[in-house]
């Protein structure tokens, strides 16, 4: 399902330039908007005119948006603007902002200029970053022109990840195993910095769960799902535990109010319930609902930044960085013991064993092609946190057990150089959409470095402002 965001729509003008353009614009933007589908909110019923000007009318502003529940805000300068209540009103609120005015008309005959919109954003551009408000540009354009739709649409997906990572919380089911200890994660640090909130429960709650259900035939959903969409290769017992344990899951990440899990996979789990989780992630997987193995926190904060970059259109996959193509320079294997989600399986999936486990649970199958692939890692340590991302295309390979992909990079050397010295380890996320520009765009927002594998940042910078 689409992920909803609605703007905050912040028409400005200053008192020197044309009042009856400022209008005209405020109303045109307004149309425009309405007619690409936007969810916004004006400010018609603040003052007589619907336009930011008068510092009384910030207050008004802020308390209208916080109660419509604005996610990001839109200052379109629709002449000059009024820098100063702009930058006031983008401190007050703490949202992402678009900075943004329509391009002027050819002046006039006897040579005056009517809104001077361009000369207004500079102003504002300086104010902001005086009042240390992060924001992003949107070039000076006519709302005809492509790029308004791209810009404002870009924008939506940022907010959508700004939303998605300032609200996260994600059920930690189990310690990591204790050889993982590049699996670790500092829990305060999260919170504090970056109000990250961790619910851990013991296994045992989760097997109780599991039993429960099991028991009770309470996962006849999971169970059809593995029926219909896996070709099944195991017991029908155990096939029975892998649906109760999706459906436990399911459970207690809505229970504890969660948007992700991260699951201590094994060994513990295999010892009491006989199966991998494998299969079981990739239901809930499938359903929008990141579950990230090995108690990978980090993995599962970034597959929530992944998916909230593409509208939550589309799922992610989370994948270990493993060996090196046999034959393309630049190849990877992207691999896992297969929990990745059945709808990106290019032939329908085996539910079978894993590679490197006797137990059963897991799914096998080869993910389908994808040209516009972005890998991407969130990750920490010392107390720097940064997200790793670019670009990669899928390529021919060898058959491999579990779920996975082979993939070509630009540099396969200058990504392993990345990964190994950190602070990333061999963990990533991957999305079928080219959203390094979205993810990029976050980070100013989420106080983290973008770290781009390939030195594309000058192409990143250009796309952005709308070349």
């Amino acid at each position: 399902m689409t992920a909803k965001i609605k703007l905050g729509f912040v028409p400005t003008r200053r008192s020197v330039f044309s009042a009856p353009d400022a209008l005209k614009y405020r109303d045109l933007t307004a149309a425009r908007m309405k007619e690409l589908g936007i969810d916004f909110v004006d400010i018609k019923d603040i003052n007589p005119e619907g336009l930011l000007f008068a510092d009384e009318d910030v207050a008004k502003i802020a308390a209208k948006f916080r109660k419509e529940g604005v996610d990001g805000i839109i200052l379109a300068h629709c002449n000059f603007g009024t820098e100063y209540v702009c930058a006031r009103l983008a401190k007050e609120l703490n949202l992402p902002v678009l900075l943004w005015g329509p391009l002027d008309e050819r002046p006039l005959p006897d040579g005056r200029r009517l809104r001077d919109t361009q000369c207004g954003l500079f102003a504002t551009g300086k104010v902001l970053r005086r009042f240390q408000v992060k924001f992003t540009y949107l070039t000076n354009c006519r709302l005809s022109d492509p790029v308004f739709e791209r810009g404002l649409r870009d924008f939506m997906a940022v907010c959508n990840v700004v939303k998605t990572f300032r609200h996260i919380r994600i059920l930690q089911m189990g310690p990591r195993p204790f050889d993982f200890w590049t699996t670790m994660c500092n829990e305060g640090e999260l919170l504090e910095k970056f109000n990250i909130q961790l619910s851990p429960i013991p296994l045992p709650e989760l097997l109780a769960e599991v039993r429960r259900i099991r028991d009770g035939n309470g996962a006849k959903e999971e169970l059809e799902i593995l029926h219909d969409k896996t070709v099944i290769k195991i017991s029908e017992p155990k096939v029975e535990t892998v649906a109760a344990l999706a459906r436990a899951m399911r459970n207690l990440i809505e229970k504890y109010g969660c948007q992700a899990g991260a699951i201590q996979c094994w060994t513990a789990l295999q010892g009491e319930l006989g199966i991998m989780p494998c299969a079981a992630n990739s239901i809930l997987n499938d359903l929008g609902i990141p579950v990230v193995c090995e108690t990978d926190i980090h993995g599962a904060i970034t597959a929530l930044m992944a998916e909230a970059a593409v509208m939550n259109e589309s799922r992610s996959f989370f994948a270990d960085w493993t060996v090196r193509h046999p034959d393309n320079p630049n190849g990877e294997l992207l691999q896992h013991c297969g929990p990745w989600p059945i709808s990106i399986a290019k032939e329908k999936p085996e539910l079978t064993c894993p590679i490197a486990f006797d137990d059963e649970g897991s799914l096998s199958a080869e993910a389908k092609a994808g040209k516009e692939l972005t890998l991407t890692r969130f990750d920490g340590d010392n107390g720097e946190y940064s997200l790793l991302l670019g670009n990669a295309k899928s390529v021919e390979g060898p058959k491999i057990l579990g779920t996975y992909m082979w993939v070509e990079v630009e540099n396969i050397k200058r990504l392993e150089e990345k990964v190994v010295t950190g602070p990333y380890i061999h963990h990533c996320v991957g999305v079928y959409k080219n959203v390094v520009p979205i993810l990029y765009e976050a980070c100013k927002y989420i106080g983290i470095k973008a770290d781009l594998y390939d030195p594309i940042e000058e192409q990143v910078k250009a796309y952005l402002r709308g070349e």
